[in-house]
């Protein structure tokens, strides 16, 4: 039996795994045994290996024969599909410019690839799902600190207290975080949780706020008002390395505890004693706002309050707190070469007012948000074909209907993806990709106190006709007429190709699918060594880059919205089995959990006449869908929840098909463009009745 050091993508964490495989199939799935994480792996994991056998996922590629998302399709050589593609993508780009081709891809360590091509073609346009999820947590924290969310991690060997704001860590889970936040539980830590209904991070709080929805920044604003008026801050810290200390003393003067109390339903004495323990602890906390944070238009804000607590109680770059991603500099060593830093800088803006419209949001992200209305307005110029790797704006994104509407008014759109998706579906051509079993990928800087070289290895021979993504847009740029800037044949000369300054080979990462840069921590000092990217280089409560775009830092508090007489706010959230609809037709996992249910307030329900199991019909500006209610005294009377991504509409997804309610058909008018870059999407309100 041969073993194989890798990284799954059975889920956007991207957990080290360790395939077993014998007679050149993949026997055993575990986490890799050489990382923290140990041999630990979640379901979704573990059911790579079904996957890998799925004779419903795409196996070759193929080109429309008849109208779009009409299901009709025929088989296509890999030759014929990139000359098709790249004939196509050609047209379009003498005939209205490079800008008028877009590219979409889910985001993170891996994106090098697809930055480069659309780059290389003259395109400024690359964007990703995170107006969906995180963008009001990037750019925040941005505006603050001139950091990302992703360049700051989490200390939980360490904590002592932490604060975890809808964040359902133990369902909606990482592997290692979760194992993480279990032995800090163990050891002692204690910690308050904020969410709107029971679950099971909340079943494991110290103390559990069944908070009124979209009220955390209220909360959040009476603790810093606390923190100031009783001076439980870390005053050295701030004195060193905060600027906007006394516009925000008078910012917060009148969000005291008893004002939060009645926006929040959470008493002033429960907030003054969390403040207190706050302060005891500091500067060994944590305040997780985790990844899925487009909620509502104030989101930006509560985000920046967030990172206002961190700096309050001086737990930037302190054990138990937050503290700075390192990458390969930090350590000593060259960084990675990668092939998007080679090629020249497009002239023209971006498609969706990043870097101009919006000067403050980060072209890194983008607003996918905004590409409907890019097509249908041909603003600031036409957009004629877009390229969408691994990615389902259709599935992800509020309002598919219009999204899709605008997609169809394409001259051309092209999904590369290892599975199908509500926007393949209405592509013009399907590439398939390898599954992550079945490619060598290009390595990646795992940045964190520790950082490492990582790299995703092949395990086994693709079973169907695919291709791993680096031949891909090889292959398209070799035919467009920019392959000089893809200066490998094979993966092995890529990955030379990126490791050429660190004194690294692609034969280190055969053995532990990994190298390490640093055995220790790498901590900077945090009386002179800290490293802000803002202007001043310090924490800007008061944000130079806000200011000068004419945004205030501290606008006046506004409440959330309160929903319609009869309605209630849809809120959305995951669980360790799925990767919101990426999964569902999985054979495994769909086994185990084929459909989601809608909870409903048991005294609502009552009122409504509706009992556990029923069929109820769920509603918004004409839009229904059906689902199972779960009836529970256990979630907020203003609120249903249900489990994102199902109600698939793929027939050829047959185990998913029409299973469960398809919840961002519900979500109309919300492709919008928040100040934090996020659509607000649980500003959502349906009506609910019987079916």
């Amino acid at each position: 039996m041969k073993k194989v050091y890798s990284v799954c993508t059975m889920c956007t964490v991207r957990c080290p795994i360790e395939v077993e495989v014998e007679n050149g199939a993949v026997k055993h799935i575990w986490g890799n045994p050489y990382l923290l994480g140990g041999r630990y792996l979640c379901p979704r994991g573990a059911a790579g290996k079904a996957f890998e056998n799925d004779h419903e996922r795409l196996q070759y590629p193929m080109i429309r024969d008849g109208e779009r998302g009409a299901g009709k399709w025929r088989r296509a050589s890999w030759d014929e599909a990139l000359d098709y593609t790249a004939e196509k993508l050609k047209k379009v780009i003498d005939e209205y410019g490079p800008e008028s081709v877009v590219l979409g891809d889910r985001g993170g360590a891996f994106a090098d690839m697809q930055k480069a091509f659309i780059k290389a073609i003259g395109s400024p346009n690359y964007f990703n799902h995170h107006g969906s999820c995180s963008n009001s947590v990037h750019n925040a924290h941005n505006a603050i600190a001139g950091h990302r969310r992703n360049t700051v991690s989490y200390d939980w060997k360490n904590c002592k207290y932490a604060i975890l704001y809808g964040r359902n860590i133990l369902e909606s889970l990482g592997t290692k975080e979760a194992k993480d936040f279990i032995d800090a539980l163990e050891r002692g830590m204690k910690f308050t949780f904020l969410d709107v209904r029971w679950n099971y991070t909340a079943a494991k709080a110290t103390k559990f706020f069944m908070i009124a929805p979209g009220s955390d920044y209220a909360f959040n604003l009476a603790l810093i008002h606390v923190l100031l008026k009783e001076k439980l801050y870390d005053a050295d810290f701030v004195d060193r390395w905060v600027l906007g200390l006394k516009e925000l003393r008078q910012f917060v003067e009148p969000y005291n505890p008893e004002w939060a109390s009645r926006e929040t339903g959470v008493s002033g004495k429960e907030i003054v004693r969390v403040a207190h323990e706050l302060a005891e602890n500091k500067p060994s906390i944590i305040l997780y706002q985790g990844w899925m944070t487009a909620w509502t238009e104030n989101d930006y804000y509560f985000r920046r309050s967030i990172y206002m607590l961190y700096a309050l109680l001086g737990a930037y770059e302190a054990p138990g707190g937050l503290l700075f991603n390192k990458g390969e500099a930090d350590a000593g060593y060259k960084p990675l070469k990668k092939l998007v830093d080679g090629i020249p800088k497009p002239e023209k803006k971006r498609f969706d007012g990043v870097g101009w419209k919006y000067k403050h949001l980060s072209a890194d992200y983008g607003l996918a948000q905004m590409l409907p209305y890019a097509i249908l307005n041909q603003d600031p110029y036409p957009v004629k074909a877009y390229i969408n790797y691994r990615f389902d704006p259709l599935s992800s994104f509020p309002d598919p209907e219009a999204f899709k509407d605008a997609l169809l008014k394409l001259d051309f759109l092209v999904s590369i993806d290892v599975n199908y998706s509500h926007t393949a579906w209405v592509s013009d051509v399907v590439l398939p990709e390898s599954t992550f079993l079945e490619r060598t990928d290009p390595v990646i800087c795992k940045s964190g106190p520790k950082p490492a070289l990582w790299m995703r290895r092949q395990a086994v021979e693709p079973k169907y006709d695919s291709k791993p993504k680096w031949w891909i847009f090889k292959q398209l740029a070799e035919r467009l007429g920019v392959g000089k800037y893809f200066p490998y044949e094979t993966i092995e000369e890529l990955v030379e190709y990126q490791l050429k300054d660190t004194g690294f080979h692609f034969d280190d990462f055969l053995e532990k699918g990994y190298v390490e840069l640093s055995q220790k921590q790498i901590l900077w000092d945090r009386k002179d060594g800290l490293k802000f990217k803002t202007p001043s280089k310090k924490i800007e409560f008061v944000s130079s880059m806000l200011e000068e775009n004419g945004i205030p830092s501290f606008p006046p508090y506004e409440p959330p919205k309160k929903p319609p007489e009869g309605c209630y706010r849809l809120v959305t959230g995951k669980i360790a089995l799925h990767t919101q609809g990426t999964s569902l037709n999985n054979p495994y996992l769909n086994e185990l959990q084929s459909e989601n249910s809608l909870w409903i307030n048991a005294n609502e329900a009552k009122k409504l006449g509706i009992s556990d199991g029923d069929i109820v019909e769920v509603s918004c500006d004409g839009i229904k869908q059906h689902a199972k209610a779960s009836i529970s005294e256990f979630i907020h009377p203003e609120v249903v929840y249900t489990l994102h991504g199902y109600g698939r509409e793929i027939p050829l997804q047959t185990r998913a098909y029409k299973k469960g309610m398809r919840d961002n058909t519900l979500m109309k008018g919300l492709l919008k463009v928040a100040v934090g870059g996020n659509c607000p999407i649980t500003d959502c309100f349906v009506s609910i009745r019987k079916a």
